[in-house]
């Protein structure tokens, strides 16, 4: 992913990664957004320039898309290739949610980007909240592990707050 270019107002903004669905692309699995107006004005009041994100499109996943989930484990066990990430219907998506992670660093490094402000609950995205066998557990996805091991500040934020 090249670097972003910046309106003027943008500059001197720092750069921040942010999940696309917060900024309200309807990228989610079911073509939805989480729009978080709150997170933007949060950023504007920070001085953080959003560079929108989503780990899922970026690796080839599409959108829509069936839900998926970490098979078993945890992120860190995907990442280590030791699990799975699966759909609903027992599709092995390992490869695109692996892919999207890999893109998500890229596109830090070549936008000087040392934070990230990413959606919870989702199987890339969450931060504290993830899904496991389908179920909601405590503990990161697939990206914002990758992320943080990488050095990258994550952050997680709900999502459609006005």
């Amino acid at each position: 992913m090249p670097r972003l270019p910046q309106s003027p107002a943008e500059k001197g903004k720092k750069p921040v990664l942010v999940s696309a669905c917060l900024l309200g692309r309807s990228c989610r699995y079911d073509q939805g957004h989480n729009h978080d107006r709150a997170l933007e004005r949060e950023l504007d009041a920070r001085g953080e320039r959003a560079v929108p994100f989503c780990p899922e499109e970026e690796g080839g996943l599409g959108t829509p898309r069936p839900p998926a989930w970490i098979e078993s484990g945890d992120a860190q066990a995907v990442l280590d290739g030791q699990t799975r990430m699966v759909t609903e219907e027992g599709a092995d998506v390992t490869e695109g949610f692996l892919a999207g992670a890999r893109g998500a660093l890229a596109c830090c490094s070549e936008n000087g980007i040392s934070k990230a402000y990413l959606k919870e609950r989702s199987p890339s995205c969450g931060v504290a909240a993830t899904c496991v066998g389908g179920s909601p557990v405590h503990g990161p996805g697939v990206t914002a592990r990758f992320l943080a091991r990488a050095g990258i500040e994550v952050s997680g934020v709900e999502g459609r707050r006005r």
